[in-house]
């Protein structure tokens, strides 16, 4: 079992400073309504989308598909009741490329979801999350080579 240890430092006037093994720092604020800096929650939708997107990426790239453009939408639903943790998530996959293959995509989507997204498996028992795609085939510029003017 690998452990990783992350620290969390009080700022005051509701800022936290998070720490992580890397030494790398994360300003976070517990005031929502002055929108200064991500939530503790807002961050986690941002990890969600991080975890998956870096296997898609991944997954993508060793299948040869020229990605020229990657975003990831992560929308979720708290409960109302305390601690109001997500009722439900749902992750959309933005694919921009040339010769995108759909079943490439589907399959990147399907193997994060399921086996390769710590993130989203720590938060499935308590939160229903589903995924969809889109894909955005770029149009190939003709080519000027041969041309005489």
């Amino acid at each position: 079992m690998a452990e990783i240890k992350a620290s969390v430092h009080y700022g005051g006037n509701d800022f936290f400073i998070g720490i992580g093994p890397g030494g790398h720092s994360q300003i976070m604020e517990t005031n929502g309504d002055r929108g200064s800096a991500a939530t503790p929650i807002e961050l986690l939708l941002v990890a969600l989308g991080g975890c998956t997107g870096s296997d898609i990426v991944d997954i993508l790239r060793k299948k040869r598909q020229q990605v020229s453009d990657y975003r990831i939408e992560v929308r979720g639903e708290r409960r109302t009741d305390f601690p109001r943790s997500f009722k439900t998530i749902h992750v959309r996959h933005f694919i921009k490329g040339h010769d995108i293959s759909e079943a490439a995509v589907k399959q990147a989507v399907d193997l994060s979801d399921s086996k390769y997204c710590s993130v989203a498996a720590t938060l499935r028992p308590s939160a229903e999350i589903s995924v969809s795609y889109e894909i955005i085939q770029e149009e190939v510029a003709p080519s000027m080579c041969g041309e005489s003017a």
